[in-house]
């Protein structure tokens, strides 16, 4: 590594008194470049990194011998001279859910706070900082997306690769998996503590039920039913699907969210969305509606489709950092 990696401890007055108990003081991981000046009068673009569901900050930059890392991408385009230097910042949003969709909740916590009102300002205080932009794939390029349009103040580019959207198509085929595991549970809560107690007998269906036991604490919180305080879209006895608690998560969906925020996405320098054609959870039909979506109302972006599906695609960052750069100097 030519640059620096800094793991910076920080703690949280935004997630004090979290509902789930998690950690308040975590590590911000923080990449500077090699030739990094903290006076350089122009400052350096920095990338606000949302690792995916079921990543924290350390397993969205750990070795692999298969792969790069986002920072080792980075370094690697600095070399070739294919991109620019930039700072990363790589947020930590893991809770005992199993990750974030980078928005706040009256179950998990204000992590969307934490991240505008805490960590931004961090990073602004303590590097030579000039303009923001915040990328991630699926939770994370939905955080990207829903935290950009949300603050266009905060950040001047979006790059969001496969993410969560058209819930219709990539929540609902997880449902009957999380009602076939659920239902001899009194409460959600009393899963929780027994899938955090299983440690390596988890299964894949587990896994899937803890996605959707984390979306309706994003979607659908409920200050009254049972001790985890959420509401699914369906009985988790009898499988009836709920409609009026459908209706909620819907309201999240970016495929409804546009059109309200257009204002707001038009003063980006940058909004870039990709998907592969064969991603297995159906999200190349949100990018696309998202997309078309984006067009109609006249808002400029970039989209792409490529040949391939949900995973091993960490190659797709060289690309979208590159618009970042572009964009952002």
């Amino acid at each position: 590594m030519n640059g620096k990696l800094e793991y910076r401890s920080f703690e949280s007055k935004v997630l004090q008194d979290n509902p789930l108990g998690d950690p308040t003081k975590r590590d911000i991981i923080v990449y500077t470049p090699e030739n990094y000046k903290s006076s350089s009068s122009s400052g350096y673009p920095v990338i606000f990194f949302l690792p995916a569901f079921g990543n924290d900050s350390y397993s969205a930059i750990k070795h692999d011998p298969f792969s790069l890392s986002i920072y080792e991408r980075l370094e690697k385009q600095i070399s070739d001279k294919t991109c620019g230097d930039m700072i990363i910042v790589v947020v930590n949003c893991f809770n005992r859910l199993g990750g974030s969709q980078y928005i706040n909740s009256t179950v998990i916590g204000r992590y969307e706070d934490y991240i505008v009102k805490e960590i931004v300002p961090f990073i602004d205080n303590n590097y030579n900082v000039s303009k923001r932009a915040v990328l991630g794939k699926s939770s994370g390029g939905y955080g990207a997306l829903s935290l950009g349009m949300h603050h266009p103040q905060t950040f001047s580019a979006i790059a969001a690769h496969s993410f969560d959207s058209c819930f219709e198509y990539c929540y609902l085929p997880d449902f009957p998996t999380a009602i076939k595991t659920l239902k001899k549970y009194q409460d959600p809560l009393d899963w929780i503590d027994e899938f955090w107690n299983k440690d390596s007998s988890r299964t894949k269906e587990d896994f899937t039920t803890l996605n959707v036991m984390s979306m309706a604490a994003h979607y659908s919180p409920s200050a009254e039913n049972h001790k985890l305080k959420i509401e699914f879209p369906f009985d988790i006895v009898t499988g009836n699907f709920r409609e009026n608690i459908w209706s909620l998560w819907k309201q999240h969906d970016p495929v409804n969210l546009i059109s309200n925020f257009a204002e707001q996405l038009r003063k980006m320098d940058l909004i870039y969305f990709d998907c592969g054609i064969f991603d297995e959870f159906n999200l190349q039909i949100g990018t696309r509606v998202v997309s078309e979506e984006c067009k109609n109302l006249g808002i400029k972006h970039e989209y792409e489709e490529y040949n391939g599906g949900h995973f091993n695609t960490g190659y797709r960052y060289d690309i979208s950092m590159q618009k970042i750069y572009k964009a952002l100097t």
